[in-house]
């Protein structure tokens, strides 16, 4: 359980007092404090919470943290976001620990390096810089804001298509390459979402822009400004030997433990990881897509594909792809253009009708401009 979290906060946790009242720092705050100055030496500047001496702004004035910028605590222990000095975007730091996990960062760096940082089909990470802490055993990789690629929500069938299909491009590309993700849960698939902001947002409380002096404009939808998908943190991953034609692993990895052939005990099985990685894709769209949306129901035989039992009968990459296509042709460009609903938002009979016509106008105003119904990214 990470250290500050709602469920860990309880009498028996020290950082409990700190969580409530936001006054103090965490104990997974304290490391990014006595690390701020060299890393402002480096050019990464942290919020003010993170600096030495820092005095909690809403002390003594009655109002409570959640009105502060400054009380917004750690989302992760290992990942926070800081402004790059040398130009002022907003930039995503991660502690990596080079003794616990020692292939996290020269896979995560061959991703992100040539020739595979310009192939057309790599949707890992982006990395902008990779830099050691003097005598400690952990790195830095500073990396873009990335969002959760089911935020905002979907409007429309062709942006789900267009989302699922660079996943399984970057998917594929993972698996030509011989690398197994091994931990391909929704937290892992993330997008690039900044060319659909009017401003940017704050990390911490995407709700309010950077300066946390107002809230953010609403989003431009995926089809006006089209995000590119990726999918990220290598902590697990595996590169197995061009030779190695069926690589096994037994101990079970990830934050899926739905799939069917993890143990239900401690005895370790051994599975392929690469059918893995295709349970745990099915699963998301499972999870994020079929349930909480009407509107792509036509996916449901190739998730079920994906989601078998039995790994050996299981789809491999290639074929999921190839299947994928296949239902991307088959649809029609109005079918692209329909709307795809939330289930859980139950609105009156005038809130639908607003959010019909908006819909049309929406689609019109694509269609003049030449939006592609299935919205890529600029290369």
């Amino acid at each position: 359980m990470d250290e500050g979290s709602p469920s860990g906060a309880t009498d028996l946790n020290p950082d409990a007092q700190a969580y409530r009242d936001r006054l103090t720092l965490l104990s997974s705050e304290v490391w990014w404090r006595d690390h701020q100055v060299w890393l402002a030496e480096r050019g990464y500047m942290l919020r003010p919470r993170y600096r030495p001496g820092w005095v909690p702004s809403w002390k003594d004035t009655g109002k409570r943290w959640m009105h502060f910028e400054d009380g917004l605590q750690l989302g992760h222990r290992a990942v926070l976001d800081a402004t790059r000095l040398s130009d002022g975007e907003t930039v995503m730091l991660k502690r990596w620990s080079r003794a616990t996990n020692g292939l996290e960062g020269p896979l995560t760096m061959f991703l992100a390096s040539e020739p595979a940082k310009s192939h057309p089909k790599n949707h890992s990470t982006p990395i902008y810089e990779l830099f050691d802490i003097p005598g400690e055993e952990f790195s830095i990789f500073v990396m873009p804001v990335l969002d959760g690629f089911n935020i905002p929500p979907f409007r429309t069938v062709g942006e789900v298509l267009e989302c699922f299909r660079q996943i399984f491009e970057g998917l594929q590309f993972l698996h030509n390459c011989h690398i197994a993700h091994r931990d391909l849960m929704v937290y892992n698939i993330m997008m690039d979402s900044r060319d659909m902001w009017p401003e940017p947002f704050h990390v911490q409380a995407p709700h309010m822009n950077r300066s946390f002096t107002a809230e953010v404009k609403k989003p431009f939808t995926r089809t006006a400004r089209p995000p590119k998908y990726h999918i990220i943190d290598f902590g697990l991953s595996r590169q197995y030997s061009p030779e190695n034609l069926n690589p096994t692993e037994t101990a079970p990895e990830g934050g899926d433990r739905t799939v069917p052939e993890f143990p239900k005990g401690l005895e370790p099985v051994v599975h392929d990881p690469f059918a893995v990685d295709i349970y745990c894709v099915g699963n998301v769209i499972q999870n994020y897509i079929l349930k909480p949306y009407t509107g792509c129901e036509f996916l449901q035989p190739l998730v079920d594909a994906m989601r078998e039992p039995d790994p050996q009968k299981r789809l491999k990459i290639e074929q999921v792809v190839e299947q994928y296509n296949t239902i991307i042709k088959s649809r029609w460009w109005w079918q692209l253009r329909s709307r795809v609903f939330l289930k859980y938002r139950k609105k009156s009979l005038d809130e639908r009708i607003v959010d019909a016509s908006h819909h049309f106008f929406n689609t019109v105003g694509h269609i003049l401009t030449f939006k592609s119904a299935l919205p890529r990214p600029r290369k």
